[in-house]
């Protein structure tokens, strides 16, 4: 697989790479620690160097996970995780980026890890109580000392994007960006590429619905954070059905698959764009990377960015507690 790099960071991973959420959290139950070993390994084995981890998922057993599954390949993965979120032992109970905190939950990250460096570290939401300027500086001490390559945001806004860049540079935000939901679009992609940082989108397949295995009648399972998000309701995936039809029609002239379809037009939008779905599947997982070899025509490319642009996108992406997390 081709690597591509993240802005102006120096940093290169592989073109498409592997979110570890759904092994552990979010989508119903774990999975088995020895089908997740197998499931990351695999991803090795397709040329993913890029892996995507979090204290919160879990919390806490993904980054464990992915640590033991990299542990014989350490020198071919860039491994990325986050901090920001408060415990109370066993949930997230709100943010926290207080220097202290990060320091201390940093060490934590390393140790489940296995690693002596974080290749990139995000701030997994940003903490309006704590200036960004202060987490930078945290980082930036981090960096200094060794323990983390390359700093990161995620669902940042752009001024927080300009003063934390500022301070110490950013190589990466991650944002959910895809045909589903093309918010990013108006003022975050031009701030990324004047400053020089990549777009890491996750989600990229808009949690299923663009593979056209999920539609207004799918029941989600208890557990699946699906069910609470409120444009993943009746009304809100009938909204998608059209350009479900289109990648569908698309993958089929291609020997393709939609969800194929769907990632190879985020790798056409920016040479500094690198997705990273997530699976348990093997085979969801061999089929998502085989999207770094298709490629979509201009019109191909038109044709689906102007069936997106008539989704509906007034419905908030999450319940007002989470929502509020997001920084724009």
């Amino acid at each position: 697989m081709e690597n591509r790099t993240l802005g102006r960071s120096g940093l290169d991973v592989s073109v498409i790479g592997f979110g570890c959420l759904g092994l552990s959290h979010g989508y119903g139950h774990r999975v088995e620690d020895d089908h997740g070993v197998q499931v990351i390994r695999r991803a090795v084995d397709l040329g993913v160097t890029f892996f995507d981890t979090a204290q919160v998922y879990g919390p806490f057993v993904n980054e464990e996970l992915v640590g033991k599954a990299l542990a014989p390949v350490r020198d071919q993965a860039v491994i990325a995780t986050k901090f920001g979120f408060d415990f109370d032992g066993t949930r997230e109970s709100g943010l926290n980026s207080t220097p202290d905190y990060i320091r201390r939950t940093v060490e934590a990250s390393l140790t489940r890890l296995g690693v002596e460096r974080i290749d990139l570290l995000y701030q997994h939401r940003v903490d309006p109580d704590v200036p960004i300027e202060d987490v930078a500086g945290t980082v930036k001490e981090l960096v200094e000392a060794g323990k983390v390559g390359h700093f990161g945001l995620s669902e940042a806004g752009a001024s927080t994007i300009r003063r934390a860049h500022a301070v110490q540079p950013v190589a990466a935000l991650q944002s959910e960006y895809s045909l589903w939901w093309r918010e990013p679009e108006s003022e975050i992609l031009p701030t990324l590429e004047e400053l020089g940082i990549g777009l890491v989108p996750f989600s990229p397949l808009g949690k299923g619905l663009l593979t056209g295995t999920v539609d207004s009648s799918t029941p989600f399972a208890e557990g699946d954070l699906r069910g609470n998000l409120p444009r993943y309701n009746e009304e809100g995936l009938k909204s998608g059905e059209q350009i479900v039809d289109l990648l569908t029609a698309i993958a089929e002239r291609k020997q393709a698959t939609p969800a194929q379809v769907a990632l190879a037009w985020l790798l056409a939008q920016r040479p500094w764009i690198v997705p990273i779905p997530g699976t348990t599947k093997v085979r969801r997982l061999e089929e998502n990377t085989a999207a770094a070899s298709v490629e979509l025509s201009d019109d191909e490319l038109e044709q689906l960015t102007a069936a997106s642009a008539l989704i509906d996108n007034d419905v908030a992406r999450y319940p007002d507690k989470m929502q509020s997390w997001i920084d724009r």
